[in-house]
């Protein structure tokens, strides 16, 4: 069964709080850089990476390494 906030303790709120923060950071740098980048940059459509970001922490990992092309 899942703690509610007040069950957790202070060390318990702070891990959540901080991957909450990079969780969200992720998202964001992947996003800014989605919108960023020329589509013939992306490996698929746009649109599908934008919702993939939005999966945890594993979306903007995979877009980082699996979404974008190389350019030289």
């Amino acid at each position: 069964m899942a703690k509610t906030w007040q069950d957790m303790s202070d060390r318990e709120r702070t891990a959540v709080l901080t991957i909450g923060c990079v969780q969200l950071s992720l998202a964001a740098t992947a996003w800014a850089d989605l919108a960023r980048r020329p589509a013939d940059q992306v490996n698929g459509p746009k649109s599908r990476w934008a919702a993939i970001i939005a999966i945890n922490v594993v979306g903007p990992i995979l877009y980082f390494t699996k979404g974008r092309r190389k350019t030289t």
